[in-house]
């Protein structure tokens, strides 16, 4: 995809004026002008889109996860792959109780303890969701299971086509200094925005959205240099007010037969896609 960059003085004049940290958007790039070898600003809509696609090519990731909302808490935390090496190693802790999400090759795996085992197709996660309705495995349920086996770079490739983005300016994260990037849209542009997804899916996700009261999407993104897609936080504020799911990302992490490890209790969602089913359950 070519890029679009303006001059490079004059973009970080223009960052500086706005009262941005311009070394946290410098840093995202790795771009060299070709004659004064400093590095190029990039605007948010590439950024996001270079680093989705480079998780997407990562082929897998590790993540941690953290759900808040009027309904409780949730985290899980393993690893996720995606295309040909399909597959999920995932400590899940939910209403449930604490579980392990297994997934090889579309076939997907969840118990609890004490609880035997329940299996379902990738493509109808969500009948594995806790929160679905009786019945509504043949709908789409918002799943709280369908997001964590999702590619959570895909979120940032549906913003960046979709959503208004706004760079916030650099922070301190894993050790280094990032750029923080926020998008919003409306629930029809940012779903709109998936190729893969049917009318009739589309329709199926809008109706739940609307029936809960939420009319636009939210997203934070923290991206480190050589576009590294570190954190997602995505945030759905409904008619009983606002779920907030935050994912730390470590890509190209290869699944493991091992025992995964559960997010830790004291990691609060400030600090922990594309698909839709990425997008967490909104209260309501």
């Amino acid at each position: 995809m070519p890029a679009l960059r303006p001059a490079a003085k004059g973009a970080a004049l223009l960052l500086l004026a706005a009262g941005l940290t311009a070394c946290s958007v410098l840093a995202v790039s790795g771009d060299r002008t070709p004659i004064s070898d400093r590095p190029t600003v990039r605007p948010p809509r590439q950024v996001l889109l270079s680093a989705s696609q480079r998780l997407d090519d990562s082929g897998g990731a590790r993540i941690r996860t953290v759900e808040e909302g009027p309904a409780g808490r949730r985290s899980a935390s393993g690893t996720v792959s995606w295309g040909a090496n399909d597959s999920a190693e995932l400590t899940v802790t939910d209403e449930l109780g604490t579980g392990r999400l297994r997934g090889r090759d579309g076939a997907l795996d969840l118990g609890y303890a004490g609880a035997a085992p329940r299996t379902a197709d990738r493509d109808r996660a969500e009948s594995l969701d806790p929160r679905a309705v009786p019945g509504g495995q043949g709908g789409w349920s918002g799943g709280w299971i369908t997001g964590l086996l999702a590619n959570p770079g895909g979120s940032a490739r549906l913003m960046a086509l979709a959503g208004k983005l706004t760079p916030l300016g650099g922070e301190e994260l894993n050790g280094g200094t990032v750029a923080h990037y926020r998008g919003a849209a409306p629930v029809a542009d940012y779903f709109g925005a998936e190729e893969g997804l049917s009318p009739a899916r589309l329709n199926e996700v809008l109706d739940y959205y609307g029936r809960r009261g939420v009319g636009a999407v939210e997203y934070d993104f923290w991206v480190a240099p050589g576009d590294r897609l570190l954190r997602v936080r995505s945030t759905f504020r409904g008619a009983s007010g606002a779920v907030v799911t935050t994912t730390d990302i470590t890509e190209g992490a290869e699944p493991t037969d091992g025992t995964a490890t559960d997010a830790p209790a004291d990691r609060p969602a400030e600090s922990p896609g594309g698909t839709p089913a990425a997008a967490p359950a909104p209260a309501g």
